[in-house]
């Protein structure tokens, strides 16, 4: 790429971003040894007080990289990771990379459907698991049953004054290996397989262009799917992470996982990004203010990526209690819309900055962000990360840019672009067009955009029914079809109103069966026996007949369109 006139956005870059950067090399295990060569004796994990080095974590990845081996697992398996933000996360991680095998991660708190549904998909025969959910993933039925479950109990990670104060098991003050690899029934405990000794360094590790993770999304046509994402997509978008940031210095950075790492926006900023840096990153299993404020007291983040409603939580609570937030530098907000209510309070109380950046799953997942500098425009996602090229198009003729300034679908491509969709090449190909000059294809994100002469992009509307609530996305059609389950509901039509707290709420319109009247909450019963909590409806209303199209489709903008008309 060249500076050329259809790249106005590179001539908004803060100070010392660059335009372009080298292509990458090796892979994410190599990326997590350099942090380990050079600060070996500094903190990577702290986790209620309890911390690991970079030395003690290199280690760990090593022998649990040598279990895993020792399990049969090979380069280009898929192994399922069902766990919380811990210690345990990263190693397991990092471990399955070394082996050059595939990482996919899960919500531990989705339900035993949602959690079937995807391992019939990636056919991983091991699994690393959260102890809390091992019983769900055994009970499996036997085309979809693992071969072998790692079972994780994450107190273990903790110290052990904080275990006592919330009444959780502890051993003698001379803890043994014994009491570290207690069995939970049908599985390998994680301390058994940190016992292992160091893997073979000879043992080859994988290429830049293997394939990392399958991150499961449901995409921009509804349906789950694995997006596929290399070595390559993942190291690119950590590098341009940290081009973004020039002012954060390496082996400095203090980094908050709040947000949940099998997200892929929690992913590449702790994961990968965080890691690469060097950086000290504070793991939290939840978002708990009281627990974050408790840490900012002794040491508050150099950098936190979170969403809208923790910042303005955070802000809240740190003014209720009476804690300074001063000296949080940099704050990326992602996956909802960010509002300026939102970011004066917390700039005025941090005096650093809050800006508003754009992704997607399938590309790893950051595309844009605003500049981390007073340029910042409010109600942008702000400008492409080096690398990244971006064009307006015509929905209806995607080889086709609309004229400058107006508004189109956002088709992007970069070295973090996803390669496709696991297993599935006909839903791959229906989200990549052609390039009109020959180049490499372009990924239709499904976004509505216009983007303004300086080059901040944003966001108008989206041609995808996807509904993002709270940061996740909920496919409507995996709403309805558990929403049918009621006995009373004939058809179901599900979308998203906006909301302050989580950008959009879950909404169910239902026809009910002749006689029947509406029972919201049995219905949202129902519901919460076939999906995880975010994606069960807020609400849930009822309606003589759904508006469809010639073939019978039910029409979901209409719907939408009516509830928000009936609220005005």
């Amino acid at each position: 790429m060249t500076d050329a006139p259809g790249r106005p956005w590179l001539a908004s870059y803060a100070p010392g971003v660059p335009h372009e950067l080298p292509d990458v090399e090796g892979s994410l295990y190599d990326l997590i040894r350099s942090s380990v060569d050079q600060y070996g004796d500094h903190v990577a994990l702290e986790f209620f007080d309890k911390t690991t080095t970079y030395a003690e974590l290199g280690a760990d990845i090593e022998r649990a990289a040598e279990g895993l081996r020792l399990m049969g697992v090979q380069p280009g398996d898929p192994v399922a990771i069902v766990l919380p933000n811990c210690p345990q996360h990263i190693v397991a991680f990092y471990a399955v990379l070394r082996l050059g095998a595939i990482v996919v991660e899960h919500n531990p708190l989705y339900t035993p459907r949602e959690l079937r549904h995807q391992f019939e998909d990636h056919g991983a025969r091991v699994v690393i698991a959260w102890d809390k959910v091992v019983e769900t993933i055994q009970a499996f039925p036997d085309d979809v049953r693992v071969a072998h479950i790692v079972s994780v109990d994450v107190t273990r990670a903790m110290p052990f004054l904080t275990r006592a104060m919330l009444r959780l098991p502890v051993a003698k003050a001379r803890e043994s290996r014994e009491a570290l690899t207690t069995k939970v029934r049908g599985t390998t405990p994680w301390g058994e397989l940190v016992a292992s000794a160091p893997i073979d360094p000879h043992i080859t590790s994988p290429g830049v262009d293997d394939v990392a993770l399958i991150q499961y999304t449901s995409g921009t046509t509804g349906s789950p799917k694995g997006a596929t994402l290399t070595h390559r997509n993942l190291l690119a978008n950590a590098a341009q992470s940290r081009a973004w940031v020039p002012e954060i210095e390496r082996g400095t950075a203090v980094v908050y996982a709040v947000l949940p790492m099998f997200h892929a926006y929690g992913l590449t900023l702790c994961l990968t990004f965080a890691m690469s840096m060097g950086a000290r990153l504070v793991l939290f299993p939840k978002f708990d203010p009281e627990l974050v404020l408790k840490v900012v007291r002794k040491r508050p983040p150099t950098f936190l990526p979170a969403v809208p409603p923790i910042y303005d939580r955070l802000t809240k609570a740190a003014a209720a209690a009476g804690v300074p937030l001063r000296g949080i530098r940099i704050a990326i907000s992602g996956a909802m819309p960010l509002s300026a209510e939102v970011v004066e309070p917390w700039e005025a109380a941090t005096g650093g900055y809050l800006v508003e950046g754009y992704g997607l799953s399938e590309c790893s997942p950051v595309l844009m962000a605003n500049p981390v500098a007073p340029n910042r425009k409010a109600g942008t996602v702000g400008l492409p990360l080096p690398g990244t090229e971006c064009r307006v198009v015509d929905p209806d003729e995607p080889t086709r840019d609309v004229a400058p300034g107006t508004e189109g679908e956002l088709v992007v491509r970069g070295p973090q672009v996803f390669q496709g969709y696991w297993k599935k090449p006909e839903e791959t190909a229906a989200v990549f067009v052609e390039d009109p000059a020959g180049g490499a294809p372009w990924f239709r994100t499904g976004d509505i955009v216009s983007i303004d002469a300086e080059g901040f992009v944003r966001i108008v509307d989206r041609i995808k029914e996807l509904i993002i609530t709270g940061g996740f996305n909920v496919a409507p059609s995996e709403v309805e079809e558990a929403l049918r389950h009621h006995p009373d509901v004939v058809d179901a039509a599900v979308v998203g109103l906006p909301d302050e707290r989580s950008g959009e709420q879950v909404v169910a319109v239902v026809v009910l069966r002749e006689g029947a009247t509406l029972d919201a909450e049995g219905i949202r019963a129902v519901a919460r026996e076939h999906l995880t909590a975010y994606k069960v409806p807020k609400r849930v209303v009822a309606a003589d007949d759904l508006p469809r199209s010639l073939i019978g489709k039910v029409i979901r903008r209409e719907v939408r369109t009516g509830l928000l008309n009936a609220e005005s």
